[in-house]
């Protein structure tokens, strides 16, 4: 069995050689992931309306956002480890998951409503766009997840993650990192590695998906393929969303 590598933090060498027999009369596909995934993205979408809406109405939604975080961060730790789960703990991720963009984007839209009317659309436009180029680049063959490609996008990754930890903790000790949250020339360019790091992480997941149905991975996978695809999908969303609003402080 061959060795995948992903700078997903879900998606691993371990992810589709987990010493678990495959011989089973379904397999993993990559339209059955795709359809898995529209699901998702469909429940997502619906949940992120009962934030947008009860914020909208004045709501104090914090408490759900929260909740949200929290749940979703469980069911995808629980996923990695559990991953025949997947049929339902991806949907319950999806769903908390909406919750908690649903108020995030209400907070951006309210917060940027003068300045950048529409940021919202803007930001999820722009990241279904990348979405749909990064595929594109990838199933012509323009952009490859060779193994020297997936170094690079890994320890960019976890580059990216280790500086937001530092910051948290710094945050902790009332240390701010300005540019992290300021439209300054540095935050915006920051922004844009980040932006670009999380969309190159689309190829390797494109490519774990497509090698896990190559090599006839169990039918489940196909709602772990989808969930970890998804999380890549926010983190782009988040962080095309932030940059917008970057942009917009320096009108």
């Amino acid at each position: 069995m061959a060795l995948f590598k992903s700078g997903n933090p879900v998606l691993n060498d371990k992810t589709f050689n987990s010493g678990i027999e495959w011989q089973q009369t379904e397999v993993m596909t990559e339209r059955g992931t795709l359809n898995k995934f529209g699901l998702m993205l469909i429940l997502l979408f619906a949940s992120a309306s009962f934030t947008w809406k009860a914020a909208a109405e004045g709501q104090n939604v914090i408490i759900w956002v929260i909740v949200s975080l929290i749940v979703g961060l469980i069911a995808g730790l629980v996923m990695t480890f559990k991953k025949q789960w997947g049929s339902f703990l991806a949907p319950v991720y999806a769903l908390a998951e909406g919750v908690f963009l649903g108020g995030i984007s209400a907070y951006y839209n309210h917060a940027f409503d003068k300045i950048a009317p529409g940021i919202v659309m803007q930001a999820v436009g722009l990241t279904f766009g990348v979405v749909i180029a990064m595929f594109a680049l990838y199933r012509f063959g323009i952009i490859k997840a060779t193994q020297k490609f997936k170094a690079i996008v890994i320890v960019a990754t976890a580059g990216i993650g280790v500086f937001y930890l530092i910051s948290m903790l710094l945050r902790m000790f009332g240390i701010d990192i300005a540019f992290l949250h300021e439209g300054s020339t540095m935050g915006i360019v920051f922004s844009l590695i980040v932006v670009g790091v999380a969309a190159l992480n689309l190829i390797l997941d494109f490519d774990l998906i497509e090698q896990g149905a190559k090599q006839g991975a169990p039918k489940y996978m196909e709602w772990f393929g989808a969930y970890a695809l998804m999380v890549t999908i926010v983190w782009l969303y988040l962080e095309i969303l932030r940059l917008l609003s970057k942009l917009a402080s320096r009108k």
